[in-house]
């Protein structure tokens, strides 16, 4: 069965960032390891069976996702779980992944007293608007930003 399991070591963290590249590729590969040293930061992967899609049972051993999340309280939404990265690895988009990943954080956040999963899409990003408002997540609001 397929298995949302959080990535620690560092061969699994290798892979995890090779994934990670595909959504943040115009950020430098250190940057992207250096999140591992927050304490609050975890990077959860997704993983089938080898060569399988996201139904197949067997032994979860490929890693097809990854979600880099952070359980907060904030006060519009009390305590919930915060996706800020969301990959599914390009040779497998479109085989399931995604929205099997999103179900399994709801658990994996629900486990944790989370009551929302939250997370953040580019305006301009309306493949991944159109994936998560299709499995059922509400558009909430707009994030405003400056650099400093």
């Amino acid at each position: 069965m397929p298995d949302l399991r959080e990535l620690t070591g560092d061969e699994e963290w290798d892979r995890g960032v090779a994934i990670l590249s595909q959504l943040w590729s115009h950020v430098d590969e250190a940057f992207v390891r250096s999140w591992r040293e927050d304490d609050d930061y975890r990077l959860l992967g997704w993983f089938v069976a080898d060569g399988g899609d996201a139904t197949t049972a067997g032994t979860a051993r490929e890693l097809v996702a990854v979600a880099g999340v952070y359980v907060q309280t904030v006060i519009h939404h009390e305590r919930g779980l915060w996706v800020h990265d969301f990959v599914v690895d390009e040779a497998h988009r479109g085989e399931g992944h995604g929205e099997a990943l999103l179900a399994a954080l709801e658990d994996w956040g629900g486990a944790r007293d989370c009551e929302h999963v939250a997370l953040v899409c580019a305006v301009d990003n309306d493949e991944a608007a159109a994936f998560y408002e299709g499995v059922g997540m509400d558009d909430f609001g707009t994030v405003y930003e400056t650099d400093l």
